[in-house]
Formats: structure tokens, sequence, C-alpha cells
């Protein structure tokens, strides 16, 4: 697995890293979550980030198809961070609201949803990326 850091025309690079569809992938989901805000002088997001995409990433462990996924950490602004999961599933995500007794999972979206400005999916012939929008400074 290798990090990629990607040049853009102006303004701050990107960052990001294929892994396995495992669960353990969160962990390092955070790890460059850290790094590139840590780069950005975005430590005062860094909490909610490492929560926004472990659910990100969970959610594609759960529901992808292929192996791998890639995670993508973005500046598409001088105010904005992006967090995004791309998988090869071409089914959107959902908040559920629904009530299911003791079963805790399945609500990841609604943390997402918390703790994002906005979030989304963006549809690709072959996929998707969700993402979440956090504000900074």
């Amino acid at each position: 697995m290798s990090v990629t850091a990607t040049p853009r025309p102006k303004g701050h690079p990107g960052y990001s890293q294929t892994m396995r569809r495992a669960p353990e992938s969160a962990g390092v989901a955070r790890k460059l979550v850290r790094t590139a805000l840590a780069a950005w002088g975005q430590e005062d997001r860094i909490e909610d980030a490492a929560l926004v995409i472990t659910e990100l990433v969970s959610n594609a462990v759960d529901h992808a198809r292929l192996e791998s996924i890639r995670v993508v950490v973005t500046r598409p602004s001088e105010k904005l961070v992006r967090l995004g999961v791309v998988d090869r599933s071409r089914n959107v995500p959902y908040v559920r609201t629904d009530s299911n007794g003791d079963n805790t999972r399945g609500r990841g979206l609604l943390l997402v949803d918390a703790l994002t400005d906005r979030w989304g999916t963006d549809r690709y012939r072959w996929g998707k990326q969700v993402w979440g929008e956090l504000k900074c400074d």
C-alpha cells in the first residue's frame, strides 16, 4: 500500500491511499487523515475527521464489492477538507433512521451527517465515492 500525494495547479496537494477492504484499514485511513490535516495546519479538525473517515471506511468494508478501496483526502478550497472513500459498488448509501433494537450497526452515516458540513456520493460508471466535507480555518 502506498500513499500518493498529488500536486494541484494551485493550493494544497491531495492525499490518497489504496488499501484492503478490511476492518483494520480504518486505522490506516485515520493515519492518512492525521498526516494530511497536520500538514495543512488543521490539527483542530483531526478528531472529527478521524471519526468521519472511520465511518466511511466501515461502510465500504460492509457494502463494497471488490477487495480494495481508496481513501482520498483533499482541499477543494481554502476553507474545506474533503474526506472520501472510493469503491467499486454502485449502491448509494443512505442514512438509517429506523430503530432496530440493540443493533448498533448501520447508523454510521448519522455520525457523518452530524460531524460534516455536508456529505454526499459521487457516482461513477464503475462505482462511487462517498465523501464528507469539514470547514476549516
